[in-house]
């Protein structure tokens, strides 16, 4: 499956003037299709400009890996074309705010089982609708996608703060996640800005792709799954970081301890801000390699 940092490869156009009228969506009435892409938002987005050109609404839309074909029929396998997602894309536009328009793009990183139909069915009601549905909370499809949307935000803020590099021989920077969702695409600006001036990975474990910076620009960057190597559990092996490592660990580590106030220690409140699905990735979390000793700096007494 083809991945990009953004939908179409072009960065988002926020404030483009829509436009002053509506067009009117065609209605849908060949029969009902299965439609199959190459499992890329672009191919998601052609899907979308085949079921209008063609005006047959679809029974099902799944990625060409996971296409289960009737008895009778098979799914028609739609080829991701770059100039009718990148009309689709711009084209929504007419029908919905740019805030509205990216809540598509979240829900479908989501990866939520049927995203291609509830996608189709949103954009569908937008375009047959008078008036901008964002706020229409009342329909199943638009809370729906409101909330996926809220759920990708609230794990690419976690992402952005939970993040934690090693150093590696050759002076890469390299960082191993397994997010509940697709956020790598959401997350590369932060990263990219943030950490312009040196080299780094940040490595999705679950999905087996990673965001890769070489001091000018960020790449998606693909792996094949290895389960011969021998790896560290939550990094990379222990044989290729540099010699340092350790030590930035352990000064990590013992900053957290003597920052930590221990009478203030609540468990509850801490695992609801840091669940502990990402604690095997903290540096912090991991076991002490040497005893935690109190900083002993109070003047005693009179």
């Amino acid at each position: 499956m083809s991945r990009s940092l953004t939908p179409l490869n072009h960065a988002n156009q926020a404030g483009k003037p829509r436009a002053a009228v509506r067009p009117t969506a065609p209605l849908l009435t060949a029969p009902a299709l299965d439609y199959a892409y190459d499992g890329s938002f672009e191919g998601l987005l052609t899907v979308l400009f085949s079921i209008y050109d063609r005006k047959a609404a679809p029974n099902s839309i799944q990625p060409e890996g996971a296409v289960q074909g009737g008895l009778f029929t098979q799914p028609l396998l739609v080829e991701t074309h770059e100039a009718s997602a990148a009309r689709v894309w711009e084209g929504l536009l007419h029908h919905m705010q740019e805030e509205a328009r990216t809540r598509l793009f979240h829900a479908f990183l989501s990866e939520q089982a049927d995203r291609e139909l509830l996608i189709f069915r949103y954009v569908d009601l937008a375009m047959r609708s008078s008036q901008d549905i964002a706020e229409n909370y009342t329909n199943d499809n638009v809370r729906r996608v409101a909330h996926l949307s809220q759920q990708m935000g609230r794990e690419k803020h976690r992402m952005e703060a939970f993040v934690r590099f090693e150093k590696t021989s050759d002076e890469l920077f390299h960082a191993t996640i397994e997010p509940d969702f697709d956020v790598l695409p959401l997350i590369a600006p932060h990263f990219t800005k943030r950490y312009a001036d040196q080299r780094w990975l940040i490595y999705d474990q679950r999905r087996h792709y990673g965001l890769y910076y070489d001091l000018h620009r960020t790449d998606i960057v693909q792996f094949e799954p290895d389960t011969a190597a021998p790896r560290r559990s939550g990094g990379v092996s222990a044989t290729v970081l540099d010699e340092r490592e350790p030590l930035f660990k352990v000064l990590w580590q013992t900053y957290f301890d003597h920052v930590n106030i221990p009478e203030r220690k609540n468990i509850k409140l801490h695992r609801r801000h840091i669940p502990l699905r990402y604690w095997k990735y903290l540096s912090e979390k991991q076991p002490r390699e040497t005893r935690f000793e109190p900083i002993r700096n109070k003047r005693p007494q009179p």
